[in-house]
């Protein structure tokens, strides 16, 4: 059968692309290899207009937070199911330096449609740990992921438009007219496999940085109860009846999916300075994130091979990017836009020539 997109991997990103791609009326086939332990299910799905210690707006985010949430509010009508949780994120800063940093920082007024307060001492919330108090972020909130995910995979499954199986690439073809795989034929195919592109002789010769995170389900046994996400080094998420997401760690050294001691020892002592409340753990997961070393996708089209495309890392900030990114990638595959600079995989297109020059002279 014949398709106009093949998509190769259901995690976040490709499953946001899957699901753009078919709403602007393309027959799209996804390939993926179910995974429970997928970084895109292991994350909280955490959505924060500012970016980390650097105290600064996250890329982008004027126009990528109010495409998403109007990208999620339309999968939760059309699923008759809550999947996206609007939560103000409260930042607790670790010292009096950061505390000044943050007041130097926050001078002007591009910070106002997203600050909802400033705390210079704590806010004396029982059980909260913040003597320096923090600030209130607004706009922020989290995806339920995984229920998504099943969502659209179960969907795909019923209009026969998912093959749930690992991707041989021994079995694609590259054609004049496009691509075969197996006895599907597309006019294009788009890789959306996130640190598995490692692997992948088309795109391997992209800068992913894979990245081994860890995260904890806790549950509390105490009254711990935050009507916000709270943030110190790491995140504490409320996912209902007592639980609690915490995350996550970082690690570039171990590229593994396996949760280990450290992680678990980190996660709850950085949990530790967040609450008193006594809790226990119920789950330890861990994934790998497709990271970027200039905090930047990684969209577009082979440098040789027009059929072939890459929608990929976008690390920890895939449910803020995919649904905007998505729509642009698609309309542009379309030629009805072009994609953002920043984003294009044409930054790095001279690593695809010394790759070839070294290793692949015959792709």
């Amino acid at each position: 059968m014949n398709y106009d997109y093949i998509v190769v991997g259901h995690g976040l990103a490709g499953a946001i692309l899957a699901y753009t791609l078919r709403k602007q009326g393309h027959l799209v086939l996804v390939i993926d290899e179910p995974k429970e332990n997928s970084a895109s299910r292991v994350a909280a799905g955490l959505v924060n207009p500012v970016a980390g210690k650097r105290f600064a707006k996250s890329w982008l985010v004027d126009s990528l937070l109010p495409f998403a949430d109007t990208f999620y509010d339309e999968l939760e009508a059309r699923f008759q199911q809550p999947l996206f949780f609007h939560k103000p994120i409260y930042k607790i800063f670790s010292t009096i330096e950061e505390q000044n940093n943050w007041m130097a920082k926050s001078a002007g007024d591009s910070w106002s449609e997203y600050i909802g307060a400033t705390y210079t001492q704590s806010t004396g919330t029982p059980s909260v740990q913040d003597p320096y108090g923090g600030i209130l972020i607004q706009q922020g909130g989290y995806l339920l992921v995984s229920d998504m995910l099943d969502l659209l995979t179960h969907e795909l499954l019923e209009a026969g438009l998912l093959l749930p199986e690992r991707f041989d690439i021994t079995q694609l073809q590259l054609t004049e007219q496009g691509v075969s795989y197996k006895a599907a034929t597309a006019n294009h195919l788009i890789f959306c496999e996130g640190w598995q592109a490692v692997h992948n002789p088309y795109f391997k010769w992209l800068p992913l940085q894979p990245t081994k995170g860890e995260v904890l389900e806790v549950q509390t046994t105490g009254k711990f109860e935050p009507e916000c996400i709270y943030n110190k080094a790491v995140y504490v998420v409320p996912v209902g009846e007592d639980r609690f997401k915490i995350g996550a760690t970082y690690n570039w050294r171990q590229p593994d999916e396996e949760p280990t001691p450290e992680g678990k020892a980190e996660l709850t002592e950085r949990f530790e300075q967040i609450t008193t409340q006594p809790y226990h753990v119920k789950n330890h997961w861990a994934g790998i994130r497709p990271a970027v070393r200039d905090r930047r996708p990684l969209i577009g089209r082979h440098p040789e091979h027009a059929q072939l495309s890459v929608f990929n890392g976008m690390g920890s900030k895939g449910v803020l990017m995919a649904p905007y990114l998505a729509d642009l990638f698609a309309k542009a595959l379309a030629e009805e836009a072009e994609m953002l600079p920043d984003v294009q995989i044409s930054r790095y297109y001279s690593l695809y020539y010394d790759y070839i020059k070294h290793h692949n002279p015959e792709l």
